[in-house]
């Protein structure tokens, strides 16, 4: 066996899971670690201006390839710059490994500069965290990390390396398989509660599945539509659960919840039956819980049991894998009789369609709308966070799982762009667009330096209206129009920010100017920044207010 220093042992064991893209920014305990890397494994290095654009960058990766998302940092202000990242992959459930320096173990304690507990920082946000205190642990640790990053209901793991461990030797031998006492994901439903479901639902009148995330991380998109079709049932999808279902087949009521359909919020509210699958009920999902699918029995698929009456009370919980689950739940279950049912909601589809105002002016919906035309739903779509996520949600069709990324549970701005180009790396075949907002892609903007000298042909798409517009939303809606410190006028020209990073910029304020743009922009080979000028008080509608009932919806239409 070889004699490897931790700095060695930690590349080899990237190496021997297969990791092909590492995300990060040197600094002074990790030097070692860099050292190795000057070698040029066979990992490409991404350099990213700042460790959240790092971690972000990784979680991208990470949702659209289905792979474990690993990223970089330094110890002290490197490690607590990825904390934001880290909470946002694990309220997604997205599998990361984020490794980070620490002073040498015998400083540990001592306020030494550039120390952090970053282990006790993120205890509430990590699905677990190594503290390395013996090279000889290293690579057995770093096997654990990624075996609990990627099993079960994923989530982000850190690897904390005190620069004694990085430079100390030791023989490295990578272990094969890993055994850890107590974790043991239950990835089969029992077949009791898997027959209680199909009965359920073969008897069923009126009822519903709801698609979460879960659908997404289990590759289980192919199981829920032979489900759909198999039964007649239709199909609403929460956000991160866009794509887990075709957004184009005609059972599909597109997503549900605070700025879902009409049609799948009624349907939620009037079904006799949810079919959950790998959702947590949240509270954008649920609205006011007391008034929360009244008529409603509750079969609830979910690889988390914490998460199965966590939020609502459940009639059929069935622990697994929603893959596996639906595997077995296909064989039993039978077509049901819909047909009305489905009248009913093809009536609600009609009369509340998901529309907006279309006099000619540059509406933001309109920009979605024909970045999917254009890319023919093809594209993957990275969003901010607020207005831009949802009309992103609402007016762009997602066909298959991990094509829509977005920061869901934590609602992070700033994640889309770098999470956009961690998307790019890992599809390098796929068009990437960031549907941003002019707030949120401020936050880290910095990136595109990233992908101008790492030449990744990433489109982000600024839907500006110079305000913070959910914000702005809610200040008009219920706060009297008292617009405070909301306004963003006095943003930098966007298209001469891209052309100083040598990134490509457009500026576009007619509709008849939308198409050529976008266009332009995939035909590129740089980075590009198309700036829509779009209207500045255009609000996101249906709206279901704070502590609304879901069948409590503003329209918009006066």
């Amino acid at each position: 066996m070889a004699k490897l220093n931790g700095a060695k042992i930690v590349i080899e064991s990237l190496i021997k899971e297969d990791v092909k893209v590492l995300f990060g920014i040197p600094g002074g305990v990790v030097i070692p670690i860099f050292d190795v890397l000057y070698d040029a494994p066979p990992i490409r290095f991404i350099l990213t201006r700042h460790e959240q654009g790092a971690i972000h960058a990784a979680d991208g990766y990470a949702r659209s390839t289905g792979r474990v998302g690993v990223c970089l940092a330094t110890s002290g202000p490197g490690a607590t710059n990825l904390v934001t990242g880290i909470a946002t992959a694990y309220m997604d459930s997205i599998p990361i490994v984020a490794i980070t320096g620490q002073v040498p173990s015998t400083m540990i304690g001592n306020d030494a500069f550039q120390e952090a507990d970053i282990i006790g920082i993120t205890r509430p946000i990590t699905k677990h965290g190594f503290l390395v205190k013996d090279v000889r642990d290293l690579a057995n640790i770093i096997k654990q990390a990624f075996h609990i990053a990627r099993t079960g209901r994923p989530g982000p793991v850190l690897v904390d390396l005190p620069k004694d461990v990085s430079v100390g030797t030791c023989e490295y031998r990578y272990p094969e398989i890993i055994h850890i006492r107590g974790y043991n994901p239950n990835y089969f439903g029992h077949i009791k509660q898997i027959k209680k479901a199909a009965d359920k639902i073969n008897s069923s009148k009126r009822p519903v599945i709801y698609a979460g995330g879960g659908v997404v991380l289990s590759n289980a998109d192919e199981e829920v539509k032979i489900l759909a079709e198999k039964t007649n049932i239709p199909v609403t999808n929460t956000l991160l659960g866009l794509g887990g279902f075709p957004g184009d087949h005609s059972l599909s009521m597109g997503m549900l919840g605070m700025h879902g359909t009409f049609y799948a919020n009624y349907a939620i509210s009037e079904c006799d039956l949810i079919i959950a699958i790998g959702a947590r009920f949240d509270d954008r999902i649920t609205g006011k819980i007391d008034e929360f699918a009244p008529h409603a029995e509750i079969i609830h698929i979910d690889i988390d049991p914490s998460a199965i009456s966590k939020n609502i009370k459940v009639h059929i919980p069935i622990v697994g894998d929603a893959k596996n689950v639906l595997l077995e739940l296909n064989k039993l279950v039978k077509r049901v009789d819909t047909e009305e049912w489905l009248r009913k909601i093809e009536k609600w589809k009609k009369e509340y369609p998901l529309t907006y105002k279309k006099d000619g002016k540059l509406r933001p919906q309109f920009v979605v709308e024909k970045i999917y035309e254009v890319t023919k739903g093809e594209a993957i779509i990275a969003t901010e966070v607020g207005q831009n996520q949802m009309w992103a949600a609402q007016f762009y069709k997602y066909k298959r799982p991990k094509q829509f990324l977005s920061s869901g549970g934590l609602g992070t701005m700033g994640y889309g762009f770098p999470a956009a180009i961690g998307a790019a790396i890992g599809n390098p075949d796929k068009i990437v667009f960031d549907i941003a907002g002019d707030g949120s892609f401020q936050m880290n903007i910095q990136e595109l330096a990233t992908a101008v000298i790492e030449r990744i042909p990433v489109n982000i798409a600024i839907l500006n209206n110079q305000y913070l517009g959910m914000v702005r939303q809610w200040q008009e809606l219920f706060f009297d129009k008292r617009y405070s410190y909301t306004s963003l006028e006095g943003s930098p020209d966007f298209v001469k920010v891209a052309q100083a990073y040598g990134a490509e910029g457009i500026l576009v304020t007619k509709c008849e100017e939308v198409v050529p743009a976008i266009e332009k922009a995939i035909k590129s080979p740089l980075p590009v920044v198309i700036d829509f000028r779009v209207e500045k008080e255009e609000n996101v509608f249906p709206m279901v207010p704070a502590g609304a009932a879901l069948t409590q919806m503003m329209s918009g239409i006066a």
